[in-house]
């Protein structure tokens, strides 16, 4: 039987992925990481939606994270930036995340001969996060295989979808309204639509206008 991880958040991004893996695989489990992030909710919402759909949710504890890196998502002192400066990534990115939350996926999915990992990265409509970009995903694969001496295999279903596309694809999954709903992908932890103004919030909420203008 095939297997997959998904590393879920509870957000719009990676609970698309965690049905789109529930119709590609045999098994599923789903892994979360508690980094430290205000937007705390997320953690409730993710292992909410894990037990709706029937799913094993293990939490691992990151927050050493916030000790190492300084970001708006694990300093409550910094605000948000709502917009993307010219010269640099917005003060949102947390430095290696997706690395550490892959690498870490892979070891505990070694441990149980899961040889699919998930993720919800993409790099058509993002932030300018340079640990969402296929090179890098295609070279952690590469390094997490030897590393560890087994083949996973790292798969990105949203990288090259705009976020209008990715609305799309929870419809035809049949989760649209569980991903409207219940989601959270606002970085100021607010459940649904959010705080409307985050970037986070932004791209959501042009995509769903989007979506709904093409559907009608």
């Amino acid at each position: 039987m095939s297997k997959a991880l998904v590393v879920f958040s509870g957000g719009q991004d990676s609970t698309t992925c965690l049905f789109w893996a529930l119709k590609n695989f045999d098994e599923v489990e789903t892994l979360c990481f508690d980094y430290g992030q205000r937007h705390r909710i997320e953690l409730d919402a993710a292992r909410s939606i894990a037990e709706k759909a029937g799913m094993q949710f293990t939490l691992l504890n990151l927050d050493l994270l916030k000790q190492i890196t300084h970001n708006s998502l694990t300093d409550q002192a910094m605000d948000v930036e709502e917009n993307k400066p010219d010269n640099r990534p917005p003060n949102t990115l947390v430095e290696g995340r997706n690395m550490l939350f892959l690498t870490f996926a892979a070891i505990f999915a070694k441990g149980k001969d899961i040889p699919n990992l998930v993720t919800g990265v993409g790099q058509a409509d993002f932030s300018g996060y340079p640990d969402c970009r296929d090179e890098f995903v295609r070279s952690l694969n590469q390094t997490l295989n030897l590393s560890m001496d087994y083949n996973f295999t790292i798969h990105t279903p949203l990288m090259w979808k705009s976020k209008q596309e990715i609305w799309a694809l929870s419809d035809e999954l049949g989760v649209f309204d569980l991903v409207r709903t219940q989601t959270v992908t606002c970085y100021n932890g607010i459940k649904g639509a959010g705080c409307g103004h985050c970037p986070a919030c932004q791209l959501r909420k042009n995509g769903l206008k989007s979506y709904l203008k093409q559907k009608a």
